[in-house]
């Protein structure tokens, strides 16, 4: 996933096992879920022809589900069909040199794309022609959920688990304190990052200012809209958001920085999702269920 993991916990089993389990199930979602890896299994799909139906292992099939649930919840503003727009941008493991994309490339990737044109029976998931899936904004929550699941069914008491940013925490330390983690702040923004306990929960940030390119004195976010094909260009720097599954955070982070400042409050607000938005100048602004939990 180009990026690190750890756990830390309290009782249960011995490091080196935990850590033996833990890797086996972090390579199983690679073998996935990877689109670097040419031999995973969203690759494969993402190269088959049109009109074949593909058996989903469990762990795939969970995630295209939550995928599909949240890209209808929004309106789409989330969609694990933007493969072929991730490349174009730059942003891809398949990716060109970083710029503007060929209009009719852009054309043809938009026709291409598209949550609704997916058909997925059980285990079983159509390739409609040319869909190319991507799970950059949702494996790595689910990761982090199975590696604090595994840690617990090994026998752990408490836990807080990281891959690469992407926290989830359960029970408390033996001080009885629990496990307090920082949110991630705006580079460059006077204000402190907030500081939240996470006993039952998970937390997840999309921000704009991790990976980007600059063209003609404009700066180009990769977040990228799926309904237009460009990336997103309102004044959001990030979108932090809490939640029991850290799958689920992860995903809407990054469709509540599509919707932006003003839909995406509207729709944590309609929703009861906790979530923090910050500008780029480091203006916060909270939704009524993270202020509540935090009253």
């Amino acid at each position: 996933m180009g990026t690190t993991w750890s756990v830390r916990y309290v009782g249960g089993p011995e490091p080196e096992a935990l850590r033996t389990g833990i890797e086996a199930v972090l390579a199983r979602i690679v073998g996935q879920m990877s689109g670097w890896e040419s031999g995973s299994d969203i690759c494969r799909f993402n190269a088959a022809a049109p009109g074949t139906w593909h058996g989903l292992p469990e762990d795939f099939a969970a995630v295209l589900r939550c995928a599909l649930e949240i890209a209808a919840e929004t309106g789409g503003a989330f969609d694990p069909t933007m493969g072929t727009l991730t490349d174009l941008w730059g942003f891809g493991p398949r990716a060109v040199a970083p710029g503007l994309p060929d209009p009719m490339a852009l054309a043809s990737a938009l026709a291409h794309r598209g949550w609704e044109r997916l058909r997925l029976d059980g285990h079983r998931l159509l390739q409609p022609g040319g869909v190319a899936l991507d799970f950059c904004g949702i494996a790595k929550g689910h990761a982090v959920d199975l590696v604090a699941e595994t840690a617990l069914a090994a026998g752990a008491e408490s836990l807080l688990a990281d891959i690469g940013g992407e926290l989830r925490g359960h029970g408390v330390k033996p001080d009885g304190s629990p496990w307090w983690v920082g949110l991630e702040a705006v580079p460059g923004a006077e204000a402190e990052g907030l500081v939240v306990a996470l006993h039952g929960l998970s937390v997840a940030t999309s921000g704009e200012y991790r990976r980007h390119f600059d063209h003609d004195g404009r700066r180009y976010a990769h977040t990228l809209d799926p309904r237009s094909g460009w990336p997103v260009a309102h004044d959001l720097a990030s979108v932090t958001v809490l939640h029991p599954s850290c799958m689920r955070a992860d995903a809407l982070a990054t469709a509540l920085t599509v919707l932006g400042p003003e839909a995406g409050m509207q729709h944590a607000t309609r929703h009861g999702l906790r979530a923090l938005f910050v500008t780029r100048g480091g203006d916060e602004t909270m939704s009524p269920a993270l202020e509540a939990m935090l009253d």
